[in-house]
């Protein structure tokens, strides 16, 4: 674990979830939903340390302020972040079990009340 605390400047939980919290709507229910199942993995005991740092690379980067394409332009702004996000996904896909899509799909209703399950899916498709 001492490996992975180098890689937690990149990434802290209340950034993430702040982030999350206001660009939610803007960002869409697929990327909220690979973030998050992301996260909930990451929270994994389970979860090795080489699939933890991934994780934190990329909501780290999901975070960052500074990015290839600046996430305050609609869409166009979050479309280097689905990519990180899905790459991410399929590293780490053994990670997700059922716990973590319940806890991330749990969150995802909170922010969005009506979430197509075709969305989700398409995004568990990709594990």
């Amino acid at each position: 674990m001492k490996r992975l605390a180098k890689y937690r400047r990149f990434f802290n939980e209340s950034a993430f979830w702040g982030k999350l919290r206001r660009f939610a709507s803007a960002a869409g229910v697929k990327t909220v939903y690979s973030a998050l199942l992301l996260y909930y993995a990451f929270k994994r005991k389970e979860t090795p340390a080489w699939a933890k740092r991934s994780i934190v690379g990329v909501l780290g980067y999901l975070i960052n302020p500074l990015d290839v394409l600046p996430d305050l332009t609609p869409f166009l702004g979050y479309t280097d972040d689905i990519g990180f996000l899905s790459l991410c996904l399929v590293l780490v896909a053994a990670y997700i079990n059922d716990d973590v899509r319940a806890q991330a799909r749990e969150q995802l209703s909170k922010w969005f009340p009506s979430v197509r399950e075709e969305d989700l899916l398409e995004v568990e498709e990709k594990l």
